[in-house]
């Protein structure tokens, strides 16, 4: 086994609190264990975040292009493979990534409040952002943030 201390990752946490307003917590992947994905490979740290089922795809957005306010349609991992994009929460919270920086979209059940429901969402920069998403079957949790550790 490696001595190397554990991974820390940082994500994005979009989630809903109890009044029904989106926001934006910076939070930390940090539960990992050193195994073999599938011996006699050497181990490497993983950490499985959930169990339940899960739809994956990868959608292209256009140069340009912005989402009107909206939800996430089911609690999903954002990751971006190319290209750049941008998450606005009702709170004011904007956040640009791109390829090596993830989110977790989580603000269903917000309650609109001066025009803005869920999140704007977006392309960044003269460049289509290409996001792959994993969709969960579970339902979203209400009113913490950092969901997963």
């Amino acid at each position: 086994m490696s001595h190397e201390p554990t991974p820390t990752i940082p994500y994005w946490h979009l989630w809903t609190d109890p009044d029904g307003v989106s926001h934006q917590t910076r939070c930390h992947l940090t539960e990992f264990e050193q195994k073999s994905m599938s011996p006699p490979a050497a181990p490497q740290w993983q950490g499985s975040k959930v169990h339940d089922g899960a739809t994956v795809f990868v959608t292209v957005q256009p140069v340009g292009w912005t989402g009107d306010w909206h939800e996430n349609p089911r609690p999903q991992w954002i990751i971006p493979i190319s290209g750049r994009w941008f998450v606005e929460a009702m709170d004011g919270t904007r956040v640009e990534m791109g390829p090596g920086e993830i989110s977790f979209g989580e603000d269903q059940n917000t309650r609109e409040v001066g025009g803005k429901r869920g999140h704007l969402s977006g392309t960044v920069g003269d460049a289509p952002a290409v996001l792959m998403i994993v969709q969960y079957d579970s339902p979203p949790t209400v009113g913490a943030a950092c969901r997963f550790r």
